[in-house]
């Protein structure tokens, strides 16, 4: 008997290309458009706190000044960028994370096969496939949330759409830097946004997971205990929002310094010590680098009520406390819902 010929190991790409499962990005750009579409309003009264922190000083007092001088539908502006962009970045980011983490975790298992040592990396493959996802959506982000900024601080970009935003950008600063500017503070935003997002949706679930799956008296797992009072589904939701909520902390402490730093950067005329008056056009990232803004946030005067030192770089906290805890925690309870719907697990059940 002749055996027929073994067949070529596929190439590396086609290897690449089989492992991406695209429910994955389905799912991470549904949950990202619903979440931070329904939390615009307060993502509006943050941006002002951080761009004029002497008129706009505590949550409640801002939506009240910002409603009675502007009117309610002024909570909604940059509700455009906010869905296109958010929901483009969160395809890719969690398309990118969930296709590169089992990637990142073969490769430390090898390389650690060499060096003759056990383990898979502990957090290294996750760390490593949130910088690449925080990257990737960094680069989406940055026209759409340049724009998003302009249409909240900046009066003359006062009612105009996403479309017009993006090319009165274009016009005064070109293509390339649209494309690019504020790209450092951007990556200093999402990258430690990303980590503390996804790793800790990821550790905590799993953690969660491995507690309920323990046995306990009687031969029994936690899990089967409860579900003699409760549903699997209920369980699985129950974990994904305790898992989401710690996420959402997490996001928002590590990424604070950098979410004020891109506000400093993306902010027009009018968000700087209420100055309108007319001047250059370009945007702030266009006169001064990334360590030049976080210099005048550290160096912001005291007497003038604006916040100092460190502590300049978790101006506006409290609402975006709320702000990303609301877009977190639904995010990754709608993530988690959809990958079910789509016939993937539920995040730390494998």
């Amino acid at each position: 008997f002749f055996l027929p010929p073994a067949a070529a190991p596929p190439p590396p790409a086609a290897s690449i290309a089989s492992s991406i499962d695209y429910r994955y990005f389905v799912a991470g750009g549904t949950c990202a458009a619903i979440s931070h579409g329904i939390t615009t309003p307060i993502d509006v009264v943050k941006t002002r706190m951080q761009s004029n922190p002497e008129k706009y000083k505590s949550l409640l007092p801002a939506t009240a000044t910002i409603i009675r001088e502007e009117g309610a539908s002024s909570l909604v502006k940059g509700l455009g960028p906010t869905l296109v962009g958010y929901g483009i970045e969160g395809a890719f980011k969690f398309g990118i994370y969930e296709v590169t983490k089992p990637m990142a975790v073969l490769a430390f298992q090898n390389m650690n096969a060499k060096l003759k040592r056990s383990g898979t990396g502990g957090m290294l493959p996750f760390l490593c496939a949130s910088i690449l996802a925080g990257a990737v959506a960094s680069l989406i982000l940055v026209p759409m949330e340049s724009t998003r900024i302009r249409m909240v601080t900046d009066p003359e970009f006062e009612g105009v759409g996403l479309l017009k935003g993006l090319g009165k950008l274009v016009d005064e600063a070109g293509v390339i830097q649209t494309l690019t500017v504020g790209i450092t503070a951007m990556l200093a935003k999402q990258i430690p946004y990303t980590f503390g997002k996804q790793v800790s949706f990821d550790v905590v679930a799993k953690f969660l997971y491995r507690i309920l799956n323990a046995p306990q008296a009687a031969s029994q797992t936690l899990a089967e205990s409860l579900s003699k009072s409760m549903s699997p589904e209920f369980v699985k939701w129950s974990v994904s929002v305790l898992s989401a909520m710690f996420a959402s902390v997490m996001a928002c402490l590590l990424s604070q310094p950098g979410d004020v730093i891109l506000t400093e950067t993306y902010k027009g005329k009018g968000g700087d010590d209420g100055d309108n008056s007319k001047g250059s056009s370009d945007t702030q990232s266009a006169k001064a680098g990334f360590r030049e803004i976080s210099s005048s946030i550290y160096a912001r005067r005291s007497e003038k009520g604006m916040a100092y030192g460190v502590s300049g770089f978790f101006t506006g906290l409290q609402a975006r406390f709320v702000h990303v805890g609301m877009i977190i925690t639904s995010q990754l309870v709608i993530y988690d819902l959809v990958k079910q719907l789509l016939g993937l697990p539920a995040t730390g059940a494998h």
